[in-house]
C-alpha cells in the first residue's frame, strides 16, 4: 500500500519506554515505537508476547507501570479512554444487542453530545463507507458475523478518531470471510488515511495488510519493518520460524561461500563480511527458494531422496532427506509443465547463494 498516494488524516502515535509489570511477571518490557500518521502498523506475535497488553495501554483500558504514550505530540497516558479520541474494534464486536445498527454506530456521537441531525448524517456516511447502507434499522442478531464486524468498524470510525486500534478483529470469522474482510480493511484504510495499530497472531493477516509489522516476543519487539523485510531478512531464528515456513539448518560457515550443516551437507552462501568463517548458527532457506533437478554429479547441488510428496493445490510440498538424515521442506509450484518428483526418487537440490541466510540462534525475548 502506497502511503504517499493517499490522504493522511490520522495522528502520529509515539510510545516511549512503555512498560507493564504484574506481581508475578513483566508483560511488556520498556518499549519504544513510533506509528506514523496514516500508517497501518501491526503488532504480531504469539500468545503472551505483550501485543494486546500494549494495545490496551494505548487505549487507556490498562494502566502502564512506566513510560509515556503521545498522540500528535501530546501525552495521553493520563487521560481516560473516552478523552483520547481513539476508536477501538474488538474480536467479539461488542455491539449493544438491544440497539439498532444506526443506534450502535451513533452511540459515540451521542455520548459526545452531538445534535441528532448531525448524528444521523454521520451514521449514514459511516454505514455507506462499510457498505451497510440500508440496514440502519436492523438489530445485531439479524446480521451475519461479517456484517456485525462492519458495524463495529463504522462505530469506531464515525467520530473521526486520530487513531484506530484493532484487537484480533477478524478472529471470529471463517477463513474465506476473514480474507474478504482483510481486503475491506485495506480499502477502508486507503480511503480514510487513518492511523491504525492492529493486533493479531495471524502472520498472513499481518503480511497482507500492514505497512510495517512489529513482531513481538516476551514483551519486546524482535523486529520492526515492512512485511517483505521480516520474511526475506529476519534478524534471528525466532523471526524466521514465526514468519512463514522455514528450513533452519544448524551448522557453521566453513569457508567463504560454503555453510556446512552439523549433519554434513554443504550449502552455498553469499559472501558477507559481517559473518566470519567459523560462525555457528542456522542457515535459513525458505521452501520455495529450493529448486529441484534429477540426480546428477553437480558440485553445487545437494543430493537427497524424496520421503514425502503432498499435493496442496497451488504447490506440491516435498520432504527430502539429504546427507546425515537432515530432512528439508521444498515447495514446487504447480505450474503448467512443472515436473514434481515421486516419493523415493533421488534428486538434486539447488539454492542460490543469495537465497540462503545465516542467522543467530535464539531471540531478544530469550534474553529478558
Amino acid at each position: 500500500m502506497n502511503r504517499a498516494s493517499r490522504e493522511v488524516r490520522g495522528g502520529n502515535l509515539t510510545i516511549a519506554g512503555l512498560t507493564k509489570r504484574y506481581p508475578n511477571h513483566v508483560a511488556v518490557l520498556p518499549l519504544d515505537l513510533d506509528v506514523r500518521a496514516g500508517e497501518f502498523l501491526t503488532l504480531l506475535g504469539p500468545s503472551g508476547s505483550g501485543k494486546t497488553t500494549t494495545l490496551m495501554m494505548v487505549a487507556g483500558f490498562t494502566a502502564p507501570s512506566a513510560g509515556d504514550i503521545s498522540l500528535n505530540g501530546r501525552s495521553i497516558a493520563g487521560l481516560a479512554p473516552e478523552r483520547r479520541n481513539i476508536g477501538v474494534v474488538f474480536q467479539n464486536y461488542a455491539l449493544f444487542p438491544h440497539m439498532s445498527v444506526a443506534d450502535n454506530v451513533g452511540f459515540p456521537l451521542k455520548m459526545r453530545g452531538q445534535p441528532r441531525a448531525a448524528i444521523e448524517e454521520k451514521v449514514r456516511a459511516a454505514l455507506r463507507l462499510v457498505r451497510l447502507d440500508g440496514l440502519e434499522a436492523r438489530m445485531p442478531r439479524q446480521l451475519s458475523g461479517g456484517q456485525q464486524q462492519r458495524v463495529a468498524f463504522a462505530r469506531a470510525l464515525v467520530f473521526d478518531p486520530d487513531l484506530l486500534l484493532m484487537d484480533e478483529p477478524l478472529g471470529a470469522l471463517d477463513k474465506k470471510l476473514r480474507e474478504q474482510m482483510q481486503f475491506e480493511l485495506k480499502r477502508l484504510h486507503s480511503e480514510l488515511g487513518v492511523t491504525v495499530l492492529y493486533v493479531t497472531h495471524d502472520q498472513e493477516e499481518a503480511l497482507t495488510m500492514s505497512d510495517r509489522v512489529a513482531l513481538m516476543n516476551g514483551g519486546i519487539i524482535e523486529q520492526l519493518g515492512p512485511a517483505r523485510e521480516l520474511y526475506e531478512q529476519p534478524n534471528n531464528r525466532f523471526v524466521a520460524e514465526f514468519i512463514g515456513e522455514s528450513n533452519l539448518i544448524d551448522g557453521k560457515l566453513a569457508a567463504e561461500g560454503w555453510f556446512v550443516a552439523d549433519k554434513g551437507a554443504l550449502f552455498p552462501v553469499a559472501s558477507d563480511a559481517s559473518v566470519p568463517t567459523g560462525t555457528t548458527g542456522a542457515l535459513l532457506v525458505r521452501p520455495e527458494k529450493f529448486s529441484l533437478a534429477p540426480h546428477s554429479s553437480s558440485d553445487r547441488g545437494v543430493s537427497g531422496r524424496v520421503r514425502e510428496h503432498v499435493y496442496v493445490g497451488d504447490f506440491v510440498r516435498c520432504r527430502i532427506e539429504v546427507e546425515g538424515g537432515l530432512v528439508l521442506t521444498v515447495k514446487v509450484q504447480n505450474n503448467r509443465g512443472a515436473v514434481t518428483p515421486r516419493e523415493g526418487e533421488q534428486v538434486e537440490l539447488y539454492v542460490g547463494p543469495g537465497d540462503a541466510r545465516i542467522l543467530s540462534n535464539g531471540s531478544k525475548g530469550d534474553r529478558r
